[in-house]
C-alpha cells in the first residue's frame, strides 16, 4: 500500500493540487524570470518558493505532489461531454486530450517534474485520474490530519473536521492562505463537506463546464440542501407532493433527472485511485544531489532552490 510510510502519531500529510500551484506561479511570477539561455521558468521558480514557504509555515512531516496524469478523463466526459470542454486546445484519437495552457509554460513542467524527482518530494499522478483523485484517495486513507492546498474549490468536499482534513487556498501567492475547515463553509455556503460537492452540482460550475440545474443558483441550492439534507433529499421531495417546493423548482428538478442522475460521479473526487507504492516522507537531503545541480545550473534555480534545500534540511 502506498501510505505505509505514513505512520505515526503526530505526523501531518500534504497533499499539492501541483497544476494549480504552478498555475498560479505562473501567472503571479514575471516571466522576466529566467534561465542562462533565456528561457522563462517563472513558473519553475514560483512553484519552489511556494513550496518553501508552504513547508516553513505548515511542518507537514509527509508531502505528495499530486499530479493530472489526465486532466479531462474520458469517464467524467461519458457521462457530461461538456466537462472541461472549453479548455480543450487539441483533441486526440489516443491518451488524454491537450489541455490549452500559455505557450512560455508548457515547457517548465517537464522541469518542475524533474526537479521535484530529484528533491525526491513524492510525485504521484495515475493514468485515467485527475490530481484531484490522486488527493481523494490519499486522503480517504490517510490516518493522520492532511492539509490540502489547491486553488481549486471543488476539493472543499474533502474538508472533515473530525479527521483533521482542512484546504489551505491560496489567496495571495501562499503567503496568505484561506485556511478552509466546515466552520469555514458553513459560514459560507451553509453546507460541509460532501454537501460542497451537492452544491456545485446543483449550481453548475462554469471553469470545468458544468451546466447545474437552470434557474438554481448557490443561495437557492445551499437553502434546499438544509431543507431536504442532500441531493437525494431534494430528488426525494420532487416526487412528494406535500413536500415544500416552489412550482418552478419542482419543474426545473424534475427536467435536470439525466444530469442530476451522472452528475455526483463526475462531480465527487474518487477515493479509490490505484495509488503506487510511494515513500511520502518529506526528504531531508535531496534523493539525486548531482542531477539536482545539473537541473539549478541548466535553468538558473538559484536563491529559490537553495531556499527550499536550507528549509528541507532544517
Amino acid at each position: 500500500m502506498a501510505y505505509g510510510m505514513m505512520r505515526g502519531v503526530t505526523r501531518r500529510l500534504m497533499l499539492l493540487d501541483t497544476a494549480s500551484l504552478y498555475f498560479r506561479a505562473y501567472f503571479g511570477v514575471p516571466e522576466s524570470v529566467k534561465a542562462p539561455d533565456g528561457t522563462p521558468v517563472n513558473a519553475v521558480r514560483g512553484l519552489l518558493e511556494f513550496i518553501d514557504r508552504l513547508v516553513k509555515d505548515h511542518r507537514p512531516t509527509d508531502l505528495v505532489a499530486c499530479m493530472d496524469a489526465d486532466w479531462r478523463p474520458q469517464w467524467r466526459v461519458d457521462l457530461i461531454p461538456s466537462y472541461k470542454a472549453h479548455r480543450v486546445a487539441e483533441e486526440r484519437a489516443a491518451g488524454p486530450d491537450e489541455e490549452e495552457v500559455p505557450d512560455t509554460l508548457s515547457p517548465q513542467v517537464p522541469v518542475i517534474e524533474a526537479v521535484l524527482d530529484a528533491l525526491g518530494i513524492a510525485r504521484v499522478g495515475v493514468a485515467g485520474y485527475e490530481a484531484d483523485d490522486v488527493i481523494g484517495t490519499f486522503t480517504a486513507l490517510a490516518k493522520d490530519p492532511v492539509d490540502i492546498v489547491t486553488g481549486d474549490r471543488d476539493l472543499y468536499q474533502l474538508v472533515d473536521d473530525g479527521r483533521g482534513v482542512r484546504v489551505l487556498y491560496p489567496l495571495k501567492g501562499v503567503g496568505t492562505l484561506q485556511l478552509t475547515d466546515e466552520a469555514w463553509l458553513r459560514e459560507k455556503y451553509g453546507v460541509v463537506g460532501r454537501g460542497y460537492a451537492d452544491l456545485a452540482l446543483l449550481r453548475g460550475d462554469p471553469s470545468d463546464g458544468l451546466p447545474g440545474v437552470p434557474g438554481i443558483g448557490e443561495k437557492t441550492a445551499a437553502k434546499l440542501l438544509d431543507q431536504f439534507g442532500d441531493l437525494a433529499g431534494i430528488m426525494a421531495a420532487v416526487d412528494d407532493p406535500a413536500a415544500k417546493l416552489t412550482p418552478s423548482q419542482r419543474k426545473r428538478l424534475d427536467e435536470a433527472r439525466p444530469y442530476v442522475a451522472v452528475a455526483p460521479k463526475v462531480v465527487l473526487v474518487a477515493a479509490d485511485v490505484p495509488l503506487p507504492d510511494v515513500d511520502t516522507a518529506l526528504p531531508r537531503e535531496p534523493r539525486d544531489p548531482a542531477a539536482l545541480e545539473a537541473l539549478a545550473t541548466r535553468w538558473g534555480l538559484g536563491g529559490s532552490l537553495q531556499r527550499l534545500l536550507t528549509t528541507l534540511q532544517a
